[in-house]
């Protein structure tokens, strides 16, 4: 068969995946503080870009409506392509120019950066004059505070912290100067994890250093002498004991008690009181100073910055006996488009200053997308948070008891959005309520079918159930599952008897018989 070529013309159709598309997708699932570190960079990479608060202009917008089930949840930022809002004030101080002054200067066409309509242009920098995001507005409701309040303190960020191994390594430079110990000593610290626990093979880096092992061994029983207290223990009865030395309560009785903790962990306490040969009230007072010791030493020292969470909605009910939806505006990063910076870099002429337009021009669009992807993802934030709030009503009034089963299809069809894109807005998003301050996630539950076939019970309004059952209970009358099972279909909740108990366990709530046990002796 002869092998020939030819030309052949196909017309087909693909989606692509272009830069700024998966900005915006990256922009939907970024968390509070993410967003505000991506921006940072954003403002040290563009020229055009500068923060709202070093400017003098103000964009203001007031909110006087609430937002419930039945309200338009959408259409509330202000700007071309949205409905401006009811009261809404707006107050710009704005110079303007026409586009093609604008393209005569760049000599380049800007129908991907502009729409047409004028652009804004002031000795100061100023707002776009299309597609006002709230990226670049400060606004507040009739029960929100205002955005104009004092930066945050970096200094929690920005101080450097101490992790353990160096903590470890600096106590042993003061402790050893000897530098076969030093060496010892340092290979030990590289073994211990992030709790403290020395998890490497004392024979494997004894062979390795050519070191008698009894010389290792010794090193690392200094290293245990190290603060925190526990630190270097091989397990966790070693570093109980170690912490329990320290405090010189390891008599024989301790050291029996530590020596069987899997008793300790099945709440055994008859067999444990025999092996310690102890009362029952000195078996109470061991367990009591067992759990004032600390399990992970390792974490008291370095570790990683414990993230403050901060709400990104504040839902606030309303006299009427609706709910106001509205975002919190002081975790929305505010940032203003420098126009006059590129009017200043067109009027130049000379050599190099058709580089200096094409950049200026890249700079533009990409401020651009910025501001739109970030008015956008604002703008479903809200949308998403409005329906969840409509579709769990009944929570907010009573509790997790009325909560709803909701799946991520039913918001994206009320919204009108992919489910993708509701779970990348629910990610890492927290909202703030009278009943305290959750993550949107939390509302997305599976269903429990009802006993008579009605309405479907969340799965974790069924938790609260199991566990108030439970806290009920008297030492004399404990619920086994099969027990839970019966009354939960009493009140019309059709559950199998594996499902409580893997909400049980998911609960950290031990068994029926170790409930017993544990009441009767105390």
């Amino acid at each position: 068969m002869a092998l020939t070529s030819k030309l052949v013309l196909r017309q087909s159709q693909s989606l692509v995946m272009t830069p700024q598309l998966l900005q915006a997708i990256k922009l939907l699932q970024f968390s509070n503080l993410e967003l505000s570190a991506f921006v940072e960079q954003e403002l040290e990479r563009n020229p055009l870009l500068e923060r709202a608060e070093d400017t003098n202009e103000t964009v203001s917008y007031v909110e006087d409506a609430g937002v419930s089930g039945g309200m338009d949840q959408g259409e509330v930022f202000g700007g071309e392509g949205f409905n401006e809002a009811p009261g809404a004030e707006w107050t710009l101080d704005i110079l303007a120019t026409d586009r093609g002054t604008l393209e005569a200067s760049l000599g380049t066409d800007l129908s991907n950066s502009f729409d047409d309509g004028q652009l804004p242009v002031s000795d100061e920098p100023s707002l776009q004059s299309e597609g006002l995001g709230l990226s670049a507005i400060s606004w507040s409701g009739p029960s929100g505070g205002t955005s104009d309040g004092e930066a945050a303190n970096l200094e929690a960020y920005v101080a450097a912290r101490v992790s353990l191994k160096d903590h470890l390594e600096t106590q042993l430079m003061l402790a050893t100067a000897e530098p076969a110990g030093r060496m010892i000593g340092q290979i030990l610290i590289d073994s211990i994890d992030e709790n403290g626990y020395f998890m490497g093979s004392l024979d494997e880096i004894a062979a390795r250093l050519h070191a008698p092992l009894e010389r290792v061994e010794g090193v690392l029983h200094h290293i245990q002498g190290f603060d925190p207290c526990g630190v270097g223990a091989r397990d966790l009865a070693e570093c109980l004991a170690i912490q329990l030395r320290e405090r010189d309560r390891f008599d024989p009785a301790m050291q029996a008690l530590v020596g069987h903790l899997g008793l300790l962990a099945k709440r055994d306490f008859a067999a444990l009181r025999k092996i310690c040969n102890v009362e029952e009230e000195d078996i109470l007072d061991m367990l009591g100073e067992i759990r004032r010791l600390d399990p992970k030493p390792g974490r008291a020292v370095g570790g990683g910055s414990i993230e403050p969470v901060f709400p990104d909605v504040i839902v606030r009910p309303l006299p009427d006996g609706s709910w106001h939806v509205e975002l919190n505006t002081n975790v929305l990063p505010r940032i203003l488009v420098n126009n006059s910076y590129v009017i200043r870099v067109c009027k130049g002429k000379g050599k190099g200053k058709e580089a200096d337009r094409s950049f200026i021009s890249a700079c533009r669009q990409s401020a651009n997308w910025l501001t739109k992807s970030l008015e956008q993802r604002a703008r479903t934030i809200l949308k998403v948070s409005s329906e969840i709030v409509r579709q769990q009503d009944s929570f907010f009034a009573h509790g997790v008891e009325y909560l709803r089963p909701l799946d991520l299809k039913t918001v994206a069809e009320a919204v009108g959005v992919h489910e993708s894109t509701v779970s990348r807005v629910t990610s890492n998003k927290y909202m703030a309520t009278p009943r305290g301050l959750f993550e949107l996630k939390y509302f997305f539950t599976a269903s429990i079918a009802a006993h008579d076939g009605g309405d479907a019970y969340s799965a974790e309004s069924v938790r609260f159930r199991i566990r108030q059952l439970i806290d009920r209970e008297s030492p004399e009358q404990i619920l086994s599952d099969d027990a839970i099972v019966t009354r939960l279909k009493a009140v019309n909740i059709d559950i199998a008897r594996r499902t409580v108990a893997k909400y049980r366990e998911s609960l950290r709530i031990p068994s029926s018989v170790e409930r017993r046990r544990e009441k009767a002796r105390s």
